[in-house]
């Protein structure tokens, strides 16, 4: 049984800065690219950021290039993302997953093509 384990999410002021963490076990994920997801209150859930297997591509959703960063530490089977320059519009309930197919750059990361998630982890950024 997979799962996923999102950490790290709090209340911060806009500007602030988060280090959120996702913990996967059940499964070994290092042939795999890892992404990470967001859900605001009374939208879908939409894709924030994904990297490849091997960690050398990224891609994110237009809002947040420039201040946010995914990595990995394959080792322990975790993915992070660092957020920067926060802004309540960032404001949501994140969740990360992993991908299905090996050896894949992630590129394509979409939120319908996951059924099993984890708790999420609650980011609020304040005015």
């Amino acid at each position: 049984q997979v799962q996923l384990v999102e950490s790290g999410g709090g209340l911060v002021q806009a500007g602030g800065s988060l280090r959120l963490s996702c913990v996967v076990s059940g499964r070994t994920v290092r042939r795999y690219a890892m992404g990470w997801f967001r859900q605001a209150p009374g939208k879908e859930r939409e894709f924030v950021a994904s990297i490849s297997w091997s960690g050398g591509s990224t891609y994110y959703t237009d809002s947040v290039k420039g201040r946010f960063t995914i990595s990995r530490d394959n080792a322990k089977n975790t993915v992070y993302l660092q957020m920067n320059s926060l802004k309540p519009e960032d404001t949501a309930v994140y969740y990360c997953n992993a991908g299905k197919k090996p050896f894949s750059n992630g590129s394509n990361f979409n939120a319908r093509d996951f059924e099993v998630w984890g708790q999420g982890t609650l980011v609020t950024v304040s005015s």
